[in-house]
């Protein structure tokens, strides 16, 4: 750590990482971000730990949840509300039918680049050099569409900033007040049983109220009921963009990377000796790591090592994403390793990627039932160990697609077609939001 810099990651192998193919015109966008305001700041980061640390001692459960990259082309203020919209609806399930703290983590105001398994791909017949999300390049196929553009990063910067003010607006407004609970049902999901039973939630909720004022209660003093936390994450992938946002505290002089308060690695780029966990293992936020079906006790224990070596609670989250059929015999050793080895980590649930695979018509697709089997078995695997069951990490949008297969509405194979819209994976919709949200409080209640 003391010999640890912003830009110490360039002696290290990098994967993932664009071809940029004009680098004057990456040192000039790198060095305009650097001069930049920061994103977020080093107190709210550090308020994202201390919930996290709450966390870790089994006291509060995290929904991290958002788009999985988010779009130049579909930025508007209602797609930012209703994305909110049904996170807050399912932290108000969680909280209320689960019985716990809900630690509110968006993947937001960042999450634009994406991973991916090869450098090229094969459009109609066309080999292209693959869309890496839209920091980097443009998904429409074409040649000079797929161009990484370095001009992407400061357009990323300024659309990160737009969306940080709205949500600030949003949950410090008076839109997360717990009396707007009915509001936060969109029409789509109202319909939905789903919906219905949230609806019910919303009734309880409002009658609790009125009996506290009844009581002589001042809820007006309580901030809590007016106000929510609501923290940014995304994937800490194109480590130029994570660099020139990178800052140092000026009270506790510490590095921060002020691009997001929590900022994780990925299966693909937690390399022990790699650039990736050689950057976050210098930064002060809260981080984190996905941790899929290759890993071994004896490397997870080293990661902890590498990116929580002074073993502090709510420092180092890892997010496990095994697939609903592995979970059950691959989480369980790792768990027990850690926690062997005094590591207080958050261990949160990522059921999507592990069950990703590929329709009939060629589209990737996961299907409802896959996502909530994982999510169970990953409840099943802590609970024989004695770890808590953190949180769950989910990929989501509020508006009405057919992305992901089954839910209570049963979207079957070909309804992809009417309304998938996502660059990237296949995500959620408001009432499969909702349904999970249900699912998941009776496994906390167990």
């Amino acid at each position: 750590m003391q010999s640890w810099t912003p830009e110490s990651w360039r002696a290290r192998p990098a994967a993932q990482q664009p071809d940029w193919p004009d680098g004057h015109a990456l040192e000039q966008a790198l060095k305009q971000l650097s001069t930049l305001p920061p994103l977020v700041f080093a107190g709210e980061a550090a308020g994202l730990r201390r919930a996290l640390a709450q966390v870790s001692a089994g006291e509060a459960f995290v929904l991290q949840a958002g788009d999985c990259a988010e779009s130049f082309a579909d930025f508007a203020a209602d797609t930012i509300r209703d994305k909110l919209k049904v996170i807050l609806q399912m932290a108000v399930v969680l909280t209320y039918a689960g019985g716990v703290p809900v630690v509110k983590l968006g993947r937001i105001a960042g999450q634009f680049a994406k991973p991916r398994s090869s450098p090229t791909e094969v459009v109609d017949g066309v080999e292209l050099p693959v869309f890496r999300g839209h920091i980097v390049n443009d998904d429409a196929p074409s040649p000079a569409g797929r161009v990484p553009d370095p001009r992407r990063l400061v357009r990323a910067y300024h659309q990160s900033a737009a969306t940080l003010n709205l949500l600030r607006a949003f949950t410090k407004g008076g839109y997360a007040d717990l009396s707007q609970v009915h509001t936060w049902n969109q029409e789509f999901v109202a319909s939905s049983p789903g919906g219905r039973r949230y609806a019910a939630v919303a009734d309880e909720i409002e009658r609790a109220l009125r009996f506290m004022r009844a009581c002589g209660i001042n809820l007006g003093d309580e901030n809590d009921l007016h106000q929510v936390d609501f923290w940014t994450s995304h994937e800490a992938l194109i480590l130029g963009y994570e660099e020139a946002l990178t800052r140092r505290d000026s009270l506790s002089g510490d590095w921060y990377d002020c691009s997001a308060h929590l900022l994780w690695v990925g299966e693909r780029t937690r390399q022990l000796d790699g650039a990736h966990v050689e950057f976050l293992s210098g930064v002060a936020n809260p981080v984190a790591a996905k941790i899929g079906p290759t890993a071994t006790p004896e490397e997870l224990v080293a990661l902890c090592d590498r990116l929580d070596p002074d073993r502090q609670p709510g420092r180092l989250t890892l997010v496990s994403r095994m697939g609903a059929e592995q979970v059950s015999t691959l989480l369980p050793p790792l768990l027990s390793a850690v926690e062997r080895s005094g590591h207080p980590v958050v261990w949160t649930c990522d059921p999507m990627h592990g069950n990703t695979f590929t329709g009939p018509g060629g589209r990737k697709t996961r299907h409802f039932e896959h996502v909530i089997a994982e999510i169970s078995g990953f409840f099943d695997a802590c609970r024989s160990v004695g770890t808590w069951p953190g949180g769950v990490h989910v990929e989501l949008t509020g508006d009405n697609v057919t992305e992901c297969l089954g839910g209570s509405e049963a979207i079957g194979e070909d309804d992809l077609e009417l309304r998938y819209t996502t660059t990237c994976d296949p995500r959620l919709n408001g009432r499969q939001s909702l349904d999970l949200a249900f699912r998941v409080a009776e496994l906390l209640r167990r």
